[in-house]
């Protein structure tokens, strides 16, 4: 039975999504993208729209599970709080789906993907793009990082 998984990369301008298939050891990549809201809206109208996406995305491929970035220290503050309210509607919004939610740090993630917790942004969509066998390194760079969040979980799921 494919086991599908759902990474994401939370943000308030861009949320970056990808919907990983595991069937007995073989991945395939079934979506991945990002939810985008505009700055010139209010935090709240931003925040809405990142739940009725997510919400579309959660309905249309029926993951077993969701892996989120957990949140770094951010040297902006106002930055870090918004981010951090975007993260709190991503895990609200899965939370009421009923599904499991596996955090990483950026650090675990990129180990999972590159064998180096230090790799950069390069060598782990490099290394996202030959996992999964596609034919171009994903984009943007928030869809990207949320395909290997979902890697990172079926590593971590079958350690």
């Amino acid at each position: 039975m494919p086991n599908i998984i759902l990474g994401i990369d939370p943000g308030i301008a861009d949320t970056g999504y990808g919907v990983i298939e595991n069937t007995s050891g073989k991945l395939k990549c079934l979506a991945y993208g990002s939810i985008k809201t505009k700055a010139h809206e209010t935090l709240s109208s931003r925040l809405l729209i990142l739940n009725q996406e997510l919400e579309k995305i959660i309905l249309k491929y029926r993951p077993q599970r969701v892996a989120i970035e957990k949140l770094f220290f951010n040297k902006n503050v106002k930055t870090a709080l918004i981010v951090g309210q975007a993260r709190g509607v991503v895990m609200l919004t899965i939370s009421k789906h009923n599904l499991p939610i596996c955090e990483y740090t950026p650090s675990q993630i990129k180990q999972a993907v590159s064998s180096y917790g230090q790799a950069d942004k390069k060598q782990v969509q490099k290394m996202v793009k030959l996992i999964l066998n596609l034919e171009e390194i994903p984009r943007p760079d928030d869809a990207a990082d949320a395909l290997a969040a979902a890697i990172c979980a079926l590593n971590y799921n079958n350690l």
